[in-house]
């Protein structure tokens, strides 16, 4: 009898797809086409890896991260739903919900027009269903669907987030332009309310902000790696800026002592005020687009 890969790959693959039995036996998809290489694993739908024909990888990878069934994935690009961070009705239930760690269904794999990949995997969370969208090509566009059921009884909300981790050559030499003026929640210490200054933003400790109401374009500036990523987001309300930077990277199993120099997370999200209502039958799309473009002045 063919295995569980044989018939992924006999039903979906193609020329530049390619389902395979990757870290700690997990079944990923890989991709290889003229723009870049990838890869997607079906456990949390979770894009583990991005790096564009002639550059460095974009997407950051903790060495220490689990590769277990019921495990989240420590880096790349986790998928948070349907709560962002602790569940506010529960907190016995996981941090950042249910979807990084169930094995979702890929459904659809194809070509786009400029010879870009194409991956869809789908799974359920009641009473939503998820379709989620990974397009491989001169960019990474990330594209999560979210629907009602049409039979839920009443309207519902969740939250969400796309918890992108890039790489960066070191944390002190990077900035973050885009969010100027914007009011965020620092969730580092006791939580406040406080608002961006006019400059971009820099790191010099532990940072965890949740920037509310902003649709704004991101641009992460990277002198040691000489090059800028940019991050556009649509049907996203919040921004999340994160590094764990010394002492919690420490606190961490899954995160090397030592990995926070080389990562920060610009997500796109929402969450608290910019949580997403659905009706029944309704449908949410947020999208991101993250694309690496060389920086020759360093």
């Amino acid at each position: 009898m063919p295995s569980d890969l044989d018939q992924l790959n006999s039903l979906l693959a193609n020329d530049c797809v390619s389902f395979h039995s990757g870290k700690g036996g997990l079944t990923c998809a890989r991709i290889v086409n003229k723009h870049c290489s990838g890869e997607v694993y079906l456990l949390g739908a979770h894009v583990t890896a991005f790096e564009p024909i002639g550059h460095g990888p974009v997407l950051w990878m903790s060495k220490s991260s689990n590769f277990e069934e019921g495990k989240a994935i420590r880096g790349g690009v986790p998928l948070c739903f349907p709560w962002f961070g602790p569940c506010s009705f529960d907190n016995t239930l996981p941090a950042h919900g249910y979807a990084r760690t169930k094995t979702w269904t890929p459904v659809a794999v194809g070509k786009t027009a400029n010879g870009g990949s194409k991956v869809e995997l789908e799974t359920e969370i009641a009473p939503f269903h998820l379709r989620y969208s990974v397009t491989f090509s001169d960019s990474l566009d990330l594209e999560l669907q979210v629907t009602l059921a049409l039979e839920a009884t009443a309207s519902a909300t969740y939250e969400e987030a796309l918890h992108t981790y890039l790489q960066v050559g070191d944390i002190h030499e990077v900035e973050i332009a885009g969010l100027e003026n914007c009011k965020y929640l620092d969730k580092v210490g006791e939580i406040t309310q406080r608002v961006q200054s006019e400059l971009p933003i820099r790191f010099s400790g532990e940072t965890d902000r949740v920037y509310q109401n902003t649709r704004s374009t991101c641009i992460l500036a990277d002198k040691v790696m000489k090059r800028r990523i940019k991050v556009i987001k649509w049907g996203s309300d919040s921004s999340v800026i994160w590094n764990p930077w010394i002492d919690k990277s420490r606190r961490m199993a899954d995160f090397g002592d030592d990995e926070w120099t080389g990562m920060v997370c610009i997500e796109t999200a929402n969450v608290q005020p910019n949580q997403i209502e659905l009706s029944p039958g309704q449908v949410h799309t947020t999208r991101a687009k993250i694309s690496i473009v060389t920086d020759s002045n360093g």
